[in-house]
């Protein structure tokens, strides 16, 4: 499986706000961090706010959090209703793979994205920010190495 970019960069702007100190950052903060388009990681965090998993608040003292739900997340939830339930391979597309009324493959392939899934199911935000990437990563977005704090 390959994540699609707008799923690897919504994993990874949850993973900076997850160790996210008193300032809050903004989403430019955290789209120069990443070192990605402001305007795809404004995206994201549209999408991450529709899920319920990002909290952002406008002027003086605003900026970006992670809600609980968000810290609690399963990984493989994310990726889930990031990337979509759809099959792996398209068989039934313009072009119909004339093999899909008796190929075994489509169905090991259906397999093998729900292993990949399931793999990632008991993962939380908070657990990909545990040591060493949490202090790692907060010395990449500007804060002490080594102090991690939830909010």
């Amino acid at each position: 499986m390959r994540l699609t970019r707008f799923t690897d960069l919504a994993l990874r702007v949850l993973m900076r706000l997850a160790v996210a100190q008193a300032d809050l950052p903004t989403t430019r903060d955290v789209a120069a961090t990443m070192e990605v388009p402001y305007t795809h990681t404004a995206k994201v965090v549209a999408r991450l706010q529709h899920l319920g998993l990002v909290e952002a608040r406008r002027g003086r003292g605003g900026g970006l959090t992670l809600t609980a739900a968000g810290r609690a997340a399963s990984v493989g939830g994310v990726v889930r209703e990031l990337e979509g339930a759809g099959d792996v391979v398209d068989c039934d597309g313009t072009t119909p793979c004339p093999l899909r009324g008796a190929c075994v493959l489509r169905g090991a392939l259906r397999q093998a994205q729900e292993a990949f899934f399931a793999a990632l199911d008991p993962l939380t935000v908070n657990d990909l920010v545990a040591a060493p990437t949490g202090p790692l990563l907060l010395g990449i977005a500007g804060g002490p190495p080594g102090r991690t704090e939830t909010l």
